[in-house]
């Protein structure tokens, strides 16, 4: 009788997120492809905590951890939409707040963050990235990606109805760096005055979008990350992303 083996290579990446590097040990596993379907809701009042009612529309989708050795937290995210712009929801479990960075538009992805990505038009390399750390600061910029050149240009003219709105909360601690939590949430609002000139946009009832989701975090100084499509050395590979459809 011959026994066979499965074996599941790992590989030790760099990792790119704007101009950032971080390396790890990413698993090669590839998971089946990604879709989440989103629902549509009439506009409310974002607080960090998630407790809007229309967030009963939308079933929880877990990110996957990325690393054999990483942090075991449990990280999942919701999505919703409606006439005027995209709603995202992350709920994060953690134990430190690794954030010292207190200002907007910073290199967030160097500590702990919660990271989307939308891809509206399949047709050209251009996508929107966001960033949000647990103390509430933002990177919101767009990514031209030819060939894996890459780099992020702020929003212009970034106020009134194109500005995002957004909050934190925090679980079993304070929300100050270094504090010792049980977990976070970020809820961010992205009108779609924010996306232009992308293509394909404002989405309506069949619509499709490529998508991910991602999280990192460096509790012990040790860095962890998720993603909810699974992509290999770089977030950036945006042909790897899941799929979005708008009902």
């Amino acid at each position: 009788m011959k026994i066979r083996v499965l074996v599941v290579p790992v590989l030790a990446v760099v990792a790119y997120c704007g101009s950032c590097v971080f390396t790890q040990q990413v698993t090669r596993e590839e998971p089946a492809a990604k879709v989440l379907r989103i629902r549509q809701t009439e506009d409310f009042v974002i607080s960090g905590r998630g407790d809007a009612s229309a967030w009963k529309k939308a079933a929880w989708e877990p990110l996957h951890l990325r690393v054999t050795d990483g942090h075991q937290y449990d990280t999942r995210v919701k999505m919703l939409y409606s006439r005027t712009g995209l709603y995202v929801l992350m709920d994060a479990e953690d134990r430190t707040l690794t954030a010292t960075m207190k200002k907007d538009f910073l290199d967030l992805w160097k500590e702990d963050v919660f990271e989307f990505f939308l891809w509206p038009d399949e047709r050209y390399p251009v996508y929107f990235e966001y960033e949000i750390s647990p103390l509430g600061f933002e990177l919101p910029i767009l990514i031209p990606n030819f060939g894996g050149e890459f780099f992020g240009w702020r929003p212009w003219h970034y106020d009134g109805e194109r500005k995002t709105q957004k909050a934190t909360t925090v679980a079993g601690g304070q929300k100050r760096s270094g504090a010792r939590v049980t977990g976070w949430k970020a809820e961010v609002f992205v009108p779609y005055d924010l996306l232009k000139p992308l293509q394909n946009v404002p989405p309506q009832s069949g619509t499709r979008w490529r998508a991910n989701f991602y999280r990192v975090d460096y509790d012990d100084g040790k860095s962890t990350s998720w993603d909810w499509a699974r992509v290999g050395t770089s977030f950036h590979e945006f042909d790897k992303f899941g799929t979005l459809v708008f009902e």
